[in-house]
C-alpha cells in the first residue's frame, strides 16, 4: 500500500462528525462484560453481539471504523456474510487489537510494558489479508506514588513506535494508544505532567523509527481527575487542560486523535469531547474511539433478551454514535 493510500485511510477514520467504535474485547474481558449482565460467553454469544453492533442501522453516519478482536475479524453475519465484508459495504473500515497485553515490567513492581511484537510482521499481513485497513497497540501507565518511571515510559513508547513501523509496511494504519490510567488519587495537574512526559517520549520514538505521522492516528487519554481525588476537574478544566497537553506535544502532520472513555460514564466522555471541539479550532480533529461508553447501555438492554431486543439495542448503539458524532463537531447538546 502507498503512502498516500495510508494517509487517506487516517483521514478517513477521523472524517467530520465520525469516530471509531471499539469491540476489541478480548475473551477474558468480554466474559466479565457478560458475566456481569447474565449472559454465557460463548462464541457464538459473541458472535451475536458484535453482529447487533456492527449491523446497527445508520452507524455509518457517525462511525468510521470499528476495533476488531482476532476471534471477531474472522468471524460473520448469521447469514454467513463476513463482518468485514458488512463494515466495508457499509463504509466502515476494519481496524484489528495486535497486542498481546500488559505484562509486569521487570524490575519495577506495579509497572507494566505491552508485549505482542513477537510475531507480530506475520500476523499484520494476515489481518491484512482479512481486511484490517488499521490496527491498534494500547500500553497502560499507572500513576502512582513512584510511578509511571521514566522507564515504564520509554519502554513503552519505544514498543508503540515499533509496532506502528511493522503496521505501516504491512500498509495498516497504526493507532498509538498510550493509555494513562484514571486510577488513584490524583488531581489533574499530576495527569497532565504525566501525559505531557508519555507524549514527549512517544513522538521522539515514532519519529526515530521513521514512522510516517501522515499515516497514522493517536489514541488519547483526557487529561482528567483521578477517579479517587476529591476534587473532580469540571468538563471545561478537562477540556482546557487535554487541549493544551496536546497542542504542546502532538505534531500538526498527525491526521487526527481520537480518545478513549477509560473509566468515564457515557455522558462524560461525551461531555469533554464536546467541551474541547468547541474551544477548537485545532491543528487535528479531536474524535472519539470509545468501548463502553459506545456499548454499555445497548449491552444491558440486549441481554435481556437477545432476539427481542436486538433491534432496540441497535437504536441505542446509533444514538451514542450520533451523539459522539456530534461532541466531535462541538454541536453535541445534553438532553433536557
Amino acid at each position: 500500500m502507498s503512502i498516500e493510500q495510508l494517509e487517506q485511510i487516517a483521514q478517513a477514520m477521523v472524517a467530520p462528525g465520525k469516530g471509531i467504535i471499539a469491540i476489541d474485547e478480548s475473551n477474558a474481558t468480554i466474559k466479565k462484560r457478560f458475566d456481569a449482565v447474565g449472559v454465557e460467553s460463548s462464541e457464538e454469544n459473541r458472535r451475536a453481539y458484535r453482529e447487533m453492533l456492527l449491523t446497527a442501522p445508520k452507524l455509518s453516519e457517525h462511525i468510521s471504523g470499528a476495533i476488531l478482536y482476532d476471534e471477531t475479524i474472522r468471524q460473520a453475519t448469521k447469514s454467513k456474510v463476513p463482518f468485514t465484508k458488512i463494515m466495508l459495504d457499509n463504509g466502515i473500515l476494519p481496524g484489528i487489537k495486535v497486542d498481546k497485553g500488559p505484562q509486569p515490567l521487570a524490575g519495577f513492581p506495579g509497572e507494566v510494558v505491552t508485549e505482542g511484537l513477537d510475531g507480530l510482521r506475520e500476523r499484520l499481513n494476515e489481518y491484512a489479508r482479512l481486511g484490517a485497513k488499521f490496527a491498534k497497540w494500547r500500553a497502560v501507565i499507572t500513576i502512582a506514588d513512584d510511578a509511571p518511571s521514566g522507564t515504564c515510559i520509554e519502554a513503552n513508547c519505544h514498543a508503540l513506535a515499533r509496532y506502528a513501523a511493522l503496521c505501516q509496511e504491512a500498509g495498516i494504519v497504526p493507532m498509538v494508544e498510550p493509555e494513562i490510567l484514571m486510577d488513584g488519587e490524583h488531581d489533574i495537574e499530576v495527569c497532565y505532567d504525566v501525559t505531557e512526559a508519555t507524549l514527549r517520549s512517544l513522538f521522539g520514538s515514532l519519529y526515530e523509527h521513521n514512522v510516517m505521522l501522515e499515516g497514522t492516528i493517536l489514541k488519547a487519554s483526557m487529561v482528567i481527575s483521578g477517579k479517587n481525588c476529591p476534587e473532580q476537574a469540571s468538563a471545561d478544566e478537562v477540556a482546557e487542560a487535554t487541549v493544551r497537553c496536546l497542542k504542546a506535544t502532538v505534531p500538526a502532520a498527525l491526521p487526527g486523535i481520537v480518545f478513549l472513555s477509560g473509566g468515564q460514564s457515557d455522558e462524560q466522555a461525551t461531555a469533554h469531547l464536546n467541551a474541547m471541539n468547541q474551544i477548537g479550532p485545532h491543528p487535528w480533529p479531536l474524535s472519539f474511539s470509545y468501548g463502553r461508553a459506545m456499548q454499555s447501555a445497548a449491552l444491558k438492554l440486549w441481554a435481556k433478551d437477545m432476539q427481542a431486543n436486538f433491534a432496540e439495542a441497535q437504536k441505542i448503539v446509533s444514538l451514542r454514535a450520533k451523539e459522539n458524532g456530534l461532541a466531535a463537531l462541538g454541536q453535541w447538546q445534553k438532553a433536557a
